[in-house]
């Protein structure tokens, strides 16, 4: 397994895109999130100010897993273009292997690129949020707090970032195809949401909200108001694995049973 796991990390720190997508991984998270930081509305007083001040800070997650999920589907669709899958799956013969090494890899490269994407974001939230008014005598944004919500909204937001490249590349071995695997990765991510805005009926608008692999994942960034979330942090985060979870077991049994 060591030799597949080199194997496979080799391929991915060889691929022209990589070192693109990681850093925009980490750049496009910094970026937004200081953007929504700095442009944030001024609240009138603290006492009145009720937004959570950490999930602002974290929300460039939201467009930093575009380059996550384009980095899952490429790892595994890259291959199946150029025909070296082939070779792959002679070389290896046990193609559970291979699809775990590559899963093992893109894990850690994004989680890496994540934890820098984050806690960029929170050092960005942290210095631009007082702009919109912090200290006492203006009123403002609560102070991104460095305590257990933060904590678990920040590992939680790495996770979110591994989980979807995961999904990737699960669907990538599915469809082994890049435009089709990207464009139903990032369709599940937001077609959901964005359903959401006609759906009337309250009940089955939180049905989706719970469902949807974006939404329910992104809720472990919440560290305010938790009870009136649709789903708990982790729990949301569970259904998001649940679809990352689905898509490589689903990629595996395709792997193993067609030709390459």
């Amino acid at each position: 397994m060591i030799r597949v796991l080199r194997a496979e990390w080799t391929k991915l720190s060889t691929m022209p895109a990589t070192g693109w997508l990681v850093l925009a991984i980490a750049a496009l998270t910094v970026l937004a999130s200081a953007l929504a930081s700095g442009t944030a509305a001024q609240c009138p007083s603290p006492a009145t100010c009720f937004g959570d001040s950490t999930r602002l800070a974290l929300s460039g997650v939201w467009l930093g897993q575009t380059a996550a999920v384009t980095l899952g589907v490429l790892v595994v669709s890259n291959e199946h273009s150029t025909s070296m899958a082939r070779t792959t799956l002679v070389v290896t013969p046990r193609r559970l292997r291979v699809l775990l090494a590559k899963s093992v890899a893109v894990a850690a490269v994004v989680g890496a690129a994540g934890t820098v994407g984050v806690l960029g974001s929170l050092v960005a939230g942290r210095a631009l949020l007082p702009r919109g008014g912090l200290n006492a005598p203006t009123g403002g944004y609560v102070p991104v707090p460095l305590e257990e919500p933060t904590l678990r909204a920040a590992a939680g937001s790495v996770l979110y970032l591994v989980l979807v490249a995961l999904l990737a590349v699960g669907v990538a071995a599915v469809l082994r195809d890049t435009a089709a695997a990207l464009s139903g990765v990032l369709a599940l991510l937001f077609a959901a949401p964005a359903l959401g805005v006609f759906v009337s009926d309250p009940q089955w608008h939180e049905r989706l909200q719970q469902l949807s692999p974006m939404t329910a994942g992104l809720a472990v960034q919440s560290t305010m108001r938790l009870y009136a979330l649709p789903i708990g942090p982790w729990a949301g985060l569970g259904v998001l694995a649940g679809y990352a979870a689905a898509a490589v077991v689903a990629g595996a049994v395709l792997v193993t049973r067609r030709d390459a």
